[in-house]
């Protein structure tokens, strides 16, 4: 599964159009260039160094992708995604939770913007809009995909590879199947 696929299989790029007031081509260009840093931040967000709190919907899961679940989860987590694409206004303000795991701060969330936009030719004024609509989008995907992947990633017919000798391969940062191995590494965390 790729992030195109990703965007077009939950509608994604409409709900932003709508809710921005963009054109799809340019709610699907600012997405497809956001999405692979949010995603990269999955693996090590910036701000979920310390254990989930025990108010998040998965308590001690730790930190790191653990805590960012927690987070995930005492959000909404799966209806993160419903809350993006269904006909009322998204709450950003849960996006914008997200985000401050992931990037620690919108110091950091500007410059993902900045970069976003030297790539796709989006303002950055409108790719800073999308962010967290796209942090919902892909926390409810993940979680959504987690729930059903047993930790194997197997939603993605073998995302999880292995060598002949059946062993993990070790995952590579930024590799085209990220969402697959995110939604594998969150399925492993979900099973404990």
């Amino acid at each position: 599964m790729n992030i195109n696929q990703m965007l077009q299989q939950t509608g994604a790029v409409d709900a932003i159009s709508r809710q921005l007031g963009i054109d799809p081509a340019t709610a699907q260009a600012g997405a497809t260039a956001l999405l692979p840093s949010i995603l990269s931040s999955f693996e090590n967000p910036v701000a979920a160094s310390e254990t989930a709190p025990a108010s998040s919907a998965f308590p001690g899961l730790g930190g790191g992708l653990g805590g960012l679940l927690g987070t995930i989860g005492g959000l909404g987590g799966a209806d993160l995604l419903e809350n993006v694409t269904s006909e009322e206004p998204t709450q950003v303000d849960k996006g914008n939770q997200i985000l401050g795991q992931l990037f620690g701060s919108k110091d950091g969330s500007r410059a993902i913007a900045a970069s976003a936009a030297a790539q796709s030719g989006v303002q950055p004024s409108q790719l800073k809009k999308m962010l967290p609509i796209l942090a919902m989008v892909a926390a409810g995907y993940v979680m959504k995909h987690a729930g059903q992947s047993g930790g194997l990633g197997g939603v993605f017919g073998g995302s999880a590879s292995s060598d002949e000798a059946g062993r993990a391969e070790p995952h590579v940062s930024g590799s085209p199947d990220i969402l697959g191995q995110i939604i594998g590494a969150a399925g492993k965390f979900l099973a404990r």
